[in-house]
C-alpha cells in the first residue's frame, strides 16, 4: 500500500482512493470501572452561564473525562418554549473522582453522585446509545435496524469562547426555528497532542468544541426535505460570529454538500477549492492530491467532494 496512501485513507475519506474492505484497528486499554451521567438543565435555570463555562473548560478538562453538550427546542408546563440542554459524560473512573473532579473544574453543572452510574466500558457503550440500564451488551450485535428519518446536518468549530449573551443570542435563534438541535462535542485532551499533519483530518490543537446542527423530521416529499433543511441553513448562517474563520472549517464526515461540490468538469479545480479548505486544509489537502494522482490518475473513485487529481 505504501505510507502515504496510508496517510490518505486514514482521514482523508477513502472513496477517493478505492474500496476498502477493512481496518486494523489498535485498542487501548480502559479501567474495568467508568462512570457516566447524562444530567439536563433548561433555560430555566440560568442555562447561558452553565454553557458559558462549559466552553471555557470543555476543552482543558482532565483527559479522562469527556462532557458533551446538546441543546434542543422543548415546551414548558406552560407550552411555552424553552431550551434543553443535555450533558451526556463518560468518565474512565469511579464516581467520586468525577464529582470531585467536575466541581471543582465545573460546579456550575451541579454535579451530585445521585447523578452518576458505575458500569463497564462496554456497557457505557449501550447507555450512550440510550439502551436501558441493564440491557445486555449482546444488543450490541443486533443488526436490526432503528428507525430511520430524513435529516440534515452541518457543522462548524469553535476557536474562542462564546460569551453569555451569545448563548443566550444562539438559545432565541433556536426557538425561532422548528426542531433545531445543536451538539457541541469537546476537543483538547488526545486531539489537541496529535499534529494537524499527522493525519488528513487538521481541526485539532486550537479549537475548544465542534458543532453539529441536525434537524430530523417525518413528514415525507420534497418540499418538507427543503423547509426543514433550510432550517438548518439558517441556523449555520446565524452561528457565522461565533465560529472558525479563514477558513470556516468543517468536519468531513457529515458530508455538507452546501460547502461546494464538484461536477469533475473543466471547472473541477475551482469548485473544489472552498470544500478542500474547509475538510483538510491547504497542505493536507495537496498531500491528498499527490496521492490521488498517483493511484487514481483516471479519477475513477469520486464523488460530489472527492479529492482532485493534478490534472483536474
Amino acid at each position: 500500500m505504501g505510507e502515504e496512501l496510508f496517510w490518505a485513507i486514514t482521514g482523508g475519506g477513502g472513496v477517493s482512493f478505492g474500496v476498502i474492505l477493512a481496518y486494523k484497528i489498535k485498542l487501548v486499554r480502559v479501567p474495568p470501572v467508568v462512570t457516566v451521567f447524562n444530567i439536563q438543565r433548561t433555560s430555566q435555570q440560568k442555562l447561558s452561564t452553565i454553557a458559558h463555562r462549559w466552553i471555557q473548560v470543555a476543552d482543558k478538562l482532565d483527559n479522562d473525562v469527556f462532557v458533551r453538550m446538546t441543546f434542543d427546542v422543548i415546551n414548558n408546563r406552560n407550552g411555552k418554549k424553552i431550551i434543553r440542554a443535555t450533558f451526556p459524560t463518560l468518565y474512565l473512573g469511579k464516581s467520586a473522582a468525577l464529582v470531585t473532579l467536575m466541581n471543582k473544574d465545573f460546579p456550575q453543572l451541579g454535579l451530585k453522585k445521585s447523578d452518576c452510574i458505575e458500569m463497564s466500558w462496554i456497557e457505557s457503550v449501550l447507555f450512550y446509545r440510550n439502551f436501558s440500564i441493564g440491557t445486555p451488551t449482546t444488543a450490541l450485535l443486533s443488526r436490526t435496524a432503528e428507525k430511520l428519518n430524513p435529516l440534515k446536518i452541518q457543522s462548524d468549530y469553535v476557536k474562542d469562547p462564546i460569551s453569555k449573551q451569545g448563548f443566550e443570542f444562539i438559545f432565541e435563534k433556536m426557538k425561532e426555528l422548528e426542531n433545531q438541535l445543536l451538539d457541541f462535542n469537546p476537543y483538547g485532551g488526545r486531539m489537541s497532542e496529535i499534529s494537524e499533519f499527522a493525519k488528513p483530518f487538521p481541526h485539532r490543537s486550537g479549537n475548544i468544541a465542534k458543532i453539529q446542527y441536525e434537524v430530523n423530521w417525518e413528514e415525507l416529499g420534497v418540499q418538507a426535505a427543503k423547509r426543514y433543511a433550510n432550517f438548518t441553513r439558517m441556523m449555520y448562517d446565524y452561528m457565522t460570529p461565533f465560529v472558525s474563520k479563514n477558513p470556516r472549517a468543517t468536519f468531513l464526515n457529515y458530508r455538507d454538500l452546501d460547502i461546494g461540490v464538484n461536477s469533475h468538469g473543466k471547472n473541477a479545480y475551482a469548485e473544489g477549492m472552498i470544500y478542500r479548505h474547509k475538510y483538510f486544509k491547504d497542505t493536507n489537502y495537496n498531500r491528498l492530491t499527490m496521492v490521488k494522482t498517483r493511484v487514481d490518475p483516471n479519477n475513477f473513485f469520486r464523488n460530489e467532494q472527492s479529492i482532485l487529481t493534478l490534472s483536474s
